[in-house]
């Protein structure tokens, strides 16, 4: 077992590994790197091979989240921890190969796996670690918005280069990091642009057509819909019913709702988009299959910075962007809580005559 051959030469490896950290000329090895880093994560691979976990198990990444933020706390960079778990891996096929080995092919196949995840974990451990520290240090908003685009292009850049070695497939995790770092930059632009817009105030308000405004949401919501597994449903929208304000702004409310609403539904669930008119106001009503909301009061969710759930990708912003923008616009923002089947985001705004 493969696991068992790592733990027999493991001096052996630690050396290999550390021999060729000394002869790479960028990003320059440190001592902690050396040290501590290097034995860290090869005792981490060898605890996974020892679990027998298959490519499919969920919780794989678990225990290289926690590392790499105990590694990047202890000053290694992100550089450092990816290139190491290449090197880590490189060894242990060169060590194997010269003793006449006998390793099955599920065994390095799931070395493989576990090189891939924990490097993918590491990247995105990196970027929510710069994320946390930046909110921390109480940097102001566009300060904020500036940090974390870099960090998203920091990340799929690395993302990028470790699949351009060629010991990393692009539709392994490392390449699911690279595609949602794009994704997230691209949210962070369009909310960015809204924020601009709402700061600058609203020079003139348009008469906007529903029907129109969903549409084009639809058409980006359709792919990443695709992308989680999840189902999208639409209710058609009568072509005469309009409201009044930013076209853009209001595009960009209505996309961050439906976006959190795939965010958090479970996989095969399913986001329902409905519409309807009531006491003059048009209601917009983006139901998701969350299962409901963890403790605490639902009206939170709209305070920048606030996050729950497990996935806390982002800063938490859209939500309290969306709803700045709402009421610059006469409408407002309201969630209802569903408890065991998900929550109601409803975005309500006065009517305009046909």
């Amino acid at each position: 077992m493969l696991h068992e051959f790592i733990e027999t030469h493991r001096a052996e490896l630690i050396a290999r590994t550390r021999a060729k950290v000394l002869d790479r000329v960028a990003p320059k090895p440190t001592e902690a790197e050396l040290a501590h880093g290097i034995p860290m994560f090869l005792d981490q691979l060898r605890t996974r091979l020892e679990t027998g976990l298959e490519p499919n198990t969920a919780d794989i990444s678990a225990s290289a989240s926690l590392r790499g933020a105990e590694l990047l706390d202890a000053g290694l960079t992100i550089g450092q921890v990816v290139h190491d778990y290449g090197n880590i891996c490189q060894s242990i096929t060169e060590l194997a190969v010269e003793s006449d080995e006998n390793i099955s092919s599920q065994d390095f196949r799931t070395l493989n796996l576990c090189l891939d995840v924990a490097i993918a974990d590491a990247v995105s451990e990196y970027a929510k670690h710069r994320e946390q520290t930046i909110a921390g240090k109480g940097i102001e908003q566009l300060g904020f918005l500036a940090h974390e685009l870099r960090n998203l292009l920091a990340t799929a850049v690395l993302a990028f280069d470790a699949i351009r070695s060629g010991t990393i497939g692009i539709g392994g995790s490392t390449g699911k990091v690279l595609e949602k770092c794009l994704d997230r930059m691209g949210d962070l632009v369009t909310r960015s642009l809204a924020e601009v817009r709402l700061d600058a105030g609203i020079p003139h308000k348009e008469r906007v057509l529903i029907a129109d405004l969903v549409e084009e949401v639809e058409i980006g919501a359709a792919v990443q819909a695709k992308r989680r597994n999840v189902q999208l449903a639409i209710e058609p929208v009568a072509r005469s019913l309009a409201v009044e304000g930013d076209a853009q702004i209001l595009a960009s409310i209505l996309t961050n709702l439906v976006q959190n609403a795939f965010k958090f539904t479970h996989e095969h669930g399913q986001v329902n988009l409905r519409t309807r008119v009531e006491s003059g106001r048009v209601l917009i009503a983006v139901e998701d299959q969350c299962g409901g909301l963890p403790p605490g009061r639902a009206e939170d969710l709209f305070v920048s910075y606030e996050q729950r759930g497990t996935d806390r990708s982002g800063l938490g912003l859209g939500l309290a962007i969306s709803l700045k923008g709402a009421r610059s616009m006469g409408g407002n923002i309201d969630v209802k809580n569903v408890p065991g089947t998900g929550c109601i985001f409803t975005l309500s705004l006065p009517t305009v005559p046909p």
